[in-house]
């Protein structure tokens, strides 16, 4: 076996049949790789790609929702210093798919203290793929605002080989992260090994004041892969992670993330006939969520919480699913698949952790949730350059409540009027797109999508219904979208538009102090919306050095039943930079800018946060540098919010009262002047 600097290469599958072949470590093995401000389009409409382990502007990402923040349409609500929640286009929670390889993931707490991108590590995947609006059919149900695809390539080696990469990251407020992934391999096996930490201790903000934010996460993922034959390959796959953040938003922080995932994936590729390749996955995922109020903070009573306190909520997730990708010696391609997955969620609860420690109760079942899906996506070519795309599915849904009781804060615990109750709904998805190219430069698209969502977890069994209770009843989601932009590269610029305009029936809105006789609750309710909006990007190439971008977004939300703004919708927002980069240096600099947003409706929201009043515009500048001494050696260097200005974003949860902390604000604030230094090493 010999040690190279050129790894074996990748080879990506995709779900649409697609298949790419590139070096395993992303950037050229001896040329600098920039830092990227603004992700770049993918190869098809709708699509960006954005490289995990790229040192990035903010600092490289540290979670999943990290990860997305150089996209143009993406926010990420804040509550501390880690497992923030994306935002997209202004929706969030489950109308945003979250796929780890392949796997639609969930977390386990009811205020969503861990999103799905709290269990994502990016810089233990080598892509993330983002899938805008319903004009996707392949990776799951209901997922209206579209879909984020954190994908590990597998290995495909020509002969004996062993890569790796080591990195280190240091930074402001004790900010330390390391990452080592190791992958050896012959033409039959191979074998990757990723092991990632981050940590951070309380950051402050601009004006020095500090926030309860510290955080420490780990993850470790081992991947074999076996090529039976040059056309067959398997993976057998297995992930272990866990953590602890503290939270500035809520009286109570997460001591344990802990994660268990195990997956197992076949491709075989035919060499003639109709059926060009079949795949086909199946995993396990297991969430054991803990959260208290006096492991990371000092503990003060208080009328809801008088004890030491501990929430176990956990999740409890199985899934398969079959693809079959059709090739014709004609104009068309397509991919039929099925999938089924079922989740199954429980909680315990002790409210005097010294008298009753939690591990002791028993845990009470408070949700399951099953689907059973076919569905098709194909491409008709009808010129050369023209084409349709087009999609349907169909989701089988299957929800039980087994609550006995439901909590009512001060009330105590009341019995569940829905108790034992089974919903069955069967839920269509579908959408059409033209595509066209001019003169070989241009790539426009038009697309009308239509897709009906389920309510989740945080909707049905974690919230009250209007006049009940529970929230078991509350209707579907239902979504009619119309998408349309282009691309185009002329000279040294490329361009991209993309727009959306949408109708949102029965839209799924929640609410606090929702009047109920002489209490008032936060309920989930059904409203009518319309939505849209659109992202721009400029990419100018100033000869062979320089290139300056700019990246646009906006979006307008309109509560229809309310006659009043849509809740929860980010302000306009654009991004500027400039950067030179050559074989062994890189430099360069990013302005933010976001304006004020007074659209806002006090109370209402999503199962992530809701409004709490205007925001104040604000701007932000940061500087990178970079330089490569030697091909296998990289330093990047930078500093976020160089002005120290101290601000929020307008999405951010509000500041929580914690003891010794300075009194809370009305969001949480954004981290003040950062240093960052990265350093890698590819052997």
């Amino acid at each position: 076996m010999k040690f190279s600097l050129h790894p074996c290469f990748l080879s990506l599958s995709v779900l649409t049949g697609a298949s790419l072949a590139a070096p395993a470590l992303a950037g050229e093995p001896h040329e600098l790789t920039p830092v990227p401000v603004v992700a770049h389009h993918g190869p098809a409409p709708l699509q960006f790609i954005v490289d995990p382990r790229a040192p990035a502007q903010p600092m490289p990402a540290q979670d999943g929702a990290d990860a997305l923040r150089s996209v143009p349409g993406f926010n990420v609500i804040r509550k501390g210093g880690t497992d923030g929640d994306p935002v997209f286009r202004g929706l969030a929670g489950s109308r945003l798919g979250i796929l780890l390889d392949g796997e639609l993931i969930f977390g386990g707490c009811g205020n969503r203290m861990d999103p799905p991108t709290a269990y994502v590590f990016p810089t233990a995947f080598d892509r993330v793929t983002i899938i805008k609006g319903p004009q996707s059919v392949l990776h799951g149900p209901g997922l209206t605002a579209g879909v984020v695809l954190f994908e590990r390539i597998p290995m495909v080696c020509t002969e004996p080989e062993f890569t790796g990469i080591a990195a280190l990251t240091l930074g402001a407020f004790g900010r330390n992260d390391q990452l080592l992934d190791a992958t050896a391999g012959n033409p039959r096996f191979s074998l990757r090994a990723t092991a990632t930490r981050t940590a951070a201790d309380d950051y402050k903000d601009g004006s020095g004041n500090r926030v309860h934010s510290q955080y420490e996460r780990w993850s470790a993922h081992a991947n074999g892969t076996w090529h039976a034959t040059p056309r067959t390959r398997i993976e057998l796959s297995g992930t272990l992670s866990d953590g602890e953040a503290a939270y500035a938003d809520r009286a109570m922080d997460g001591t344990q993330f802990a994660r268990e995932n195990i997956g197992l994936r076949f491709r075989h590729e035919t060499t003639n006939g109709l059926l060009a390749a079949i795949e086909g996955q199946a995993y396990y995922n297991y969430i054991d969520h803990v959260m208290d109020n006096f492991s990371l903070r000092t503990f003060s009573p208080t009328m809801m919480m008088p004890n030491k306190t501990v929430s176990n909520p956990d999740r409890e997730t199985f899934g398969a699913r079959v693809l079959g990708h059709l090739e014709s010696e004609g104009p068309w391609q397509a991919t039929l698949g099925t999938e089924f997955q079922e989740n199954r969620h429980t909680g315990r609860r002790s409210m005097n952790e010294d008298m009753r420690p939690f591990k002791s109760l028993p845990r009470l079942r408070d949700g399951r949730f099953r689907t059973t899906s076919i569905f098709g996506e194909g491409t008709w070519d009808l010129d050369g350059e023209s084409r349709l795309v087009a999609g349907l599915r169909a989701d089988l849904w299957r929800a039980e409540d087994p609550r006995a009781m439901i909590n009512v804060g001060m009330a105590g615990a009341q019995p569940n009027p829905t108790a034992g109750s089974t919903r069955r709904q069967t839920l269509p998805t579908g959408f059409l797109r033209y595509e066209r190219t001019f003169a070989g430069s241009l790539h426009a698209y038009l697309g009308l999508g239509h897709a009906r969502r389920f309510p989740d977890f945080w909707e049905m069994i974690n919230k009250e219904g209007p006049p009940s209770l529970s929230a078991f009843e509350t209707k579907i989601e239902r979504t009619t979208q119309i998408d349309l932009g282009f691309t185009q590269t002329h000279g040294a610029t490329t361009y991209g538009l993309s727009l959306f305009a949408n109708q949102i029936d029965d839209f799924i809105l929640i609410e606090n102090g929702f009047p109920k006789g002489m209490r008032s609750a936060t309920v989930a309710r059904n409203i009518d919306a319309r939505m849209l909006g659109g992202e721009a990007t400029v990419l100018h190439r100033l000869g062979d050095h320089w290139r300056a971008e700019a990246a646009l977004s906006h979006v307008h939300g309109r509560n229809r039943t309310d006659a009043r703004p849509l809740a929860q919708q980010p302000p306009f927002e654009g991004r500027l930079a400039l950067g030179y980069h050559e074989t062994r240096w890189s430099a360069g600099g990013v302005l933010r800018a976001v304006a004020r947003q007074n659209r806002i409706a006090v109370g209402q929201g999503n199962i992530v946060g809701q409004d709490l009043g205007p925001t104040p515009g604000f701007a932000t500048l940061a500087l990178h540098g970079g330089w490569m001494p030697h091909p296998a050696f990289r330093l990047h260097a930078g500093v976020d919010n160089l002005l120290d200005h101290t601000y929020a974003e307008h999405l951010s949860k509000g500041g929580a009262m914690v003891a010794g902390f300075p009194p809370p604000t009305t969001r949480v604030n954004e981290p003040g002047r950062t240093f960052w230094l990265r350093g890698e090493v590819r052997f």
